[in-house]
């Protein structure tokens, strides 16, 4: 079985708005329901799990009511004190109803741009080793500094990669991943992966998308309306 694990739990604070920015109505539409749409219809997502704060899981499941195989969703879990708590709990919740040899696929609510032929290369690589993540080149110069005033050293961006989202994982061994890293350095964490790898999982990497961007700062919000824009007119 695959699971589908959406993070909606975050604030959304750099965006600057009233709300979260996962729940802002893009095309009236809130950006949680582009992705959310995406998973739900996609054959092979067996199930989809939810981080979101309580107060939005009723206006999530208004939302969720308008899409097909919406029997998929098998429920929320509660944000944690940052973003791989909120993991944990997900994965936690979804140990109740699948197996050790199960996979989850974890999705940002606030990359909107998710495709089905995303989902199926990750499911796709994740399924050959213990997980897969897909990441982008760096294209500028990258640089190492120890104070953030002066450059240390100059790395080979050809062996530096940007990781992004979905993250698929083998659900036991990650599972026990992260369970190593309670209680402390588990707050220390701030890419899905970095458990996977630190417990020396076996993780594929594949080509990233582009377009497969996190709206986190006005100039990425003002990027989806204008694709959106730019689709709404072919």
């Amino acid at each position: 079985m695959n699971i589908a694990l959406i993070l909606s739990g975050g604030t959304g604070v750099r965006l600057g708005t009233d709300i979260p920015k996962q729940y802002l109505k893009v095309d009236g539409k809130a950006i949680l329901s582009y992705c959310m749409g995406t998973l739900f219809e996609h054959e092979e997502i067996d199930a989809v799990q939810i981080v979101a704060e309580t107060v939005w899981q009723e206006e999530i499941l208004r939302w969720m009511a308008r899409l097909p195989e919406k029997e998929k969703f098998r429920g929320f879990s509660l944000p944690g004190e940052n973003r791989q708590l909120s993991i944990l709990h997900g994965l936690e919740d979804i140990r109740k109803y699948a197996a050790e040899t199960d996979y989850v696929l974890i999705h940002d609510a606030a990359r909107p741009m998710l495709s089905g032929e995303m989902i199926a290369e990750c499911l796709q690589a994740g399924r050959r080793h213990e997980g897969a993540i897909p990441v982008l080149p760096m294209k500028d110069t990258v640089y190492r500094s120890e104070n953030g005033k002066t450059i240390t050293s100059l790395l080979d961006r050809g062996t530096i990669f940007a990781g992004q989202a979905p993250e698929v994982f083998l659900l036991g061994k990650y599972y026990a991943a992260n369970r190593r890293l309670l209680p402390d350095a588990i707050l220390r964490i701030n890419g899905s992966t970095e458990p996977a790898v630190m417990a020396g999982m076996d993780i594929a990497m594949i080509p990233g998308d582009e377009g497969n961007f996190k709206i986190t700062t006005p100039g990425d919000l003002e990027r989806f309306k204008e694709i959106l824009g730019r689709n709404a007119d072919k």
